[in-house]
């Protein structure tokens, strides 16, 4: 699709047509089929020889409204809706691999994203090789005559490394391979994959485009032949489908995202350099800082560095786990992308089921905690933070 106005407005408008009602705020579709005039208009709808409605499973209107309106905002063609963002990875896997096709994925995954690539990936008969997410050179040794997909999350969960997406893509052209980049950090408030040379680009709309906690989803962007028809047909067969309700909240969040995303960052932004100045902190994650090593290729790539800070503390799990128990504002809890200010201890939660290897591989040790800043203020998030690294301190 293409991209008429600017991205607050697309954000706001685009993707909906009023209904007969004239309503303002866009309509929930709350039913599980669609009912037709007669009996040739069903075939011809079931058979994609006509447009309309037919089963909530794979058409709805206030699905395909978000549908519509991201992959206007991601500068996509097409735009299919999942249940979840780990949904919207299998069901791009799923449907554009070929048993034997290889795929090549970066280091420093999402815990769940790993496991789903090492466990259920490889065991439906596609081979899975691992490639540091910041250098394009173990990618090209990494790539074989079968590989057909290259997987990266940048910036990564939780350290924040990233990839050169415009050179992942050249190296997936040239291999003839797709290159699917999951912008969950991002969002295209910051980050638009697509417009460097992705080919697909992955949503766990569960979190920034929410922006509240409220409901699970998760989004495939791309073009209309992979995309729009490719995923689109293993969903519609497969049904890990995004209800109406959370559709309609989704629309909602991207109302308001590019106005939160200016927030997150500011923040994230204040609260970094505050942990750098903390003896209770050992090192910072963080790529707007000018000491992370691809604080240069995130200007380049992104407007602005995002809403998630992580860092080390001095010690270990002990001292890791007394900073979150000391908190009395901040929301434990693994989700990110919320208005309010969540904290996690990734080796115990979001990386816990990955093997100790693994989470040495990813950088992931037991001093490490990650902060999604929210929209509070700076002052009572650092107030809160401080509760339980002034006590490290003072050992």
């Amino acid at each position: 699709m293409t991209q008429a106005n600017d991205f607050s407005t697309d954000a706001v408008r685009a993707g909906y047509e009023r209904t007969h009602e004239g309503e303002h705020s866009e309509a929930i579709f709350a039913t599980s089929s669609f009912v037709f005039s007669n009996a040739a208009q069903a075939a011809d709808r079931f058979t994609n020889n006509a447009p309309g409605n037919v089963y909530s499973r794979f058409t709805n209107p206030t699905v395909r409204a978000f549908e519509h309106r991201l992959a206007t905002l991601e500068g996509g063609e097409a735009c299919v809706a999942t249940s979840s963002g780990m949904a919207a990875i299998m069901a791009c896997c799923v449907a554009l691999l070929e048993p034997g096709d290889h795929v090549v994925a970066s280091t420093g995954l999402f815990g769940s994203t790993l496991q789903f690539f090492k466990k259920y990936l490889t065991r439906m008969g596609n081979p899975v090789a691992f490639a540091k997410i910041d250098q394009p050179s173990d990618w090209q040794q990494k790539i074989t005559p079968r590989t057909r997909l290259l997987f990266v999350e940048t910036p990564s969960n939780p350290l924040t490394q990233l990839a050169d997406i415009k050179a992942l893509a050249t190296l997936a052209r040239d291999n003839s391979a797709i290159l699917v980049v999951d912008n969950c950090f991002c969002t295209p408030a910051l980050q638009k994959p697509l417009e460097l040379g992705a080919d697909i680009v992955i949503h766990s709309a569960t979190k920034y485009i929410d922006g509240q906690g409220r409901c699970v989803g998760g989004a495939v962007v791309g073009d209309n032949k992979r995309v729009g028809e490719e995923v689109y047909g293993f969903l519609r067969t497969a049904g890990p489908t995004m209800s109406a309700f959370n559709a309609w909240v989704f629309l909602k969040g991207l109302e308001t995202l590019e106005l939160r995303m200016q927030r997150h960052c500011q923040s994230a932004a204040e609260i970094a350099q505050w942990l750098k100045q903390h003896p209770a902190v050992s090192r910072v994650y963080y790529p707007g800082l000018a000491d992370h090593p691809q604080h240069q290729l995130c200007q380049a790539q992104q407007t602005d560095f995002g809403g998630v800070v992580s860092f080390e503390v001095q010690g270990g799990q002990t001292q890791a786990w007394q900073v979150i128990d000391n908190t009395q504002m901040l929301s434990i809890t693994a989700n990110l992308g919320d208005a309010k200010t969540t904290i996690t201890h990734p080796a115990t939660t979001t990386h816990g089921r990955l093997t100790d290897d693994d989470r040495e591989e990813a950088g992931i040790n037991q001093s490490l905690l990650r902060v999604a800043v929210g929209l509070e203020s700076v002052k009572d998030i650092s107030r809160d933070l401080a509760r339980g690294l002034d006590l490290i301190a003072m050992d």
